[in-house]
């Protein structure tokens, strides 16, 4: 290279760093293709990119997800395997985090320590802190074990939903922080579950309350339907969209007003004028894939739009493929039909909560008690949209 070629290089070095170092819009610009993890990285560099950080993260308002499957060789979860490294992807700042797992591979491999010092639960409390180090300090992880998961596949070769009734599945889905969107977690026992907490957590006396997604554990045990109904109460008497289900366990946040094996209700109430919500319930009576894609098309009713909407599934175990005569994935490929570009997640579970109900706007569509709310052997697919 001779000293023209030199000085020519110099000068375009020159002149990038210049652009890099002074000129706001193009460096915004830049940072918009640069994942969150290294972006809140960059943002050390100097004054400017910081700001500009910031604003990009300010843009990030659509949720996203991390989805596993299969077998896993290690001593975690599939979907705790890949986590990490696919969280250092994504292209938000995770404010909420909805993770479900199957209950038959996070807690079966657990061991008595006399039998075996080599393994260990899956649901040990290294493996909870470790789902906690992922993401970022402050950021509320709700995590759900249920005997079977509903989840769309994340990456590039993401593809249509799959129900998972048998064999590892799990999915992350990570809430960004929203305009006109509030997400509040809550968790209740039988000990901390007053008026005045329900007041706190947003389910009582907050007209803007718009849906609720709750997972009961333990409900089985004495004295568990009476804990859900007085959940479930004062819920059946709001404007809001309630879906969940019965599930078996909860492993984060951890437990610190019960013991093991008391039962309790978690879940996100979801406040906010850009949320919208619709719900239809498949019932008994629906046997045949025809008759599912019949009633999930009744969403399409609620106008909500696809943009920044994501799909809940909370069947029971006895629904799926032995429920429609060895037929895999009806439901779920039934709502692919009708909302391609819509992910849909979930679980298959130990009884089922919602009903057929749009809250949209400054109206809700129905009003049902809370007998209507609880149901064993259906669907309930549910649409929420998030602005």
């Amino acid at each position: 290279m001779d000293e023209n070629e030199e000085f020519a290089f110099s000068l375009q070095d020159s002149k990038a760093a210049y652009v890099l170092s002074n000129v706001a819009e193009v460096v915004e610009r830049i940072l918009t293709f640069v994942p969150t993890r290294s972006l809140l990285r960059i943002a050390s560099v100097c004054r400017l990119w910081r700001n500009c950080a910031r604003r990009v993260l300010r843009t990030q308002q659509q949720l996203t997800w991390v989805s596993a499957c299969g077998p896993s060789d290690a001593e975690v979860h599939a979907l705790c395997g890949i986590l990490a490294e696919e969280v250092e992807k994504v292209y938000l700042l995770p404010k909420t985090v909805l993770a479900m797992v199957d209950c038959e591979a996070f807690k079966g491999q657990a061991y008595c320590y006399r039998q075996n010092k080599a393994k260990k639960s899956r649901q040990s409390v290294e493996t909870v802190d470790e789902l906690t180090m992922v993401f970022p300090k402050g950021c509320e992880i709700m995590g759900i074990a249920s005997p079977g998961i509903v989840l769309t596949p994340s990456g590039p070769s993401s593809g249509p939903p799959q129900e998972y009734q048998e064999g590892e599945a799990g999915f992350a889905v990570m809430f960004p922080s929203m305009e006109g969107v509030k997400i509040k977690p809550f968790h209740f026992c039988k000990k901390s579950i007053t008026p005045t907490s329900l007041q706190e957590a947003g389910l009582v006396d907050n007209p803007d309350l718009r849906v609720v997604l709750m997972f009961v554990y333990e409900a089985y045990k004495p004295g568990g339907a009476r804990f859900l109904s007085q959940i479930l109460e004062p819920l059946a008497k709001s404007k809001a969209l309630i879906a969940g289900g019965l599930v078996d366990s909860v492993f984060s946040p951890t437990r610190q007003c019960c013991s093991e094996g008391a039962y309790g209700v978690m879940g996100l109430a979801l406040s906010g004028p850009k949320v919208q919500g619709a719900s239809v319930l498949l019932d008994q009576d629906i046997t045949n894939p025809k008759e599912a894609e019949a009633t999930i098309r009744r969403l399409k009713a609620a106008k909500i739009p696809e943009r920044n909407t994501i799909g809940f599934m909370f069947a029971c175990v006895g629904r799926g493929q032995n429920y429609y005569n060895n037929q895999a994935n009806v439901e779920a490929d039934a709502f692919h039909k009708v909302f391609p570009n819509t992910p849909l997640f979930g679980l298959f579970g130990n009884g089922e909560i919602g009903c057929d109900r749009i809250v949209k706007d400054d109206y809700t569509l129905c009003d049902t008690d809370t007998d209507c709310l609880q149901h064993e052997y259906t669907t309930v697919m549910t649409l929420v949209h998030l602005g």
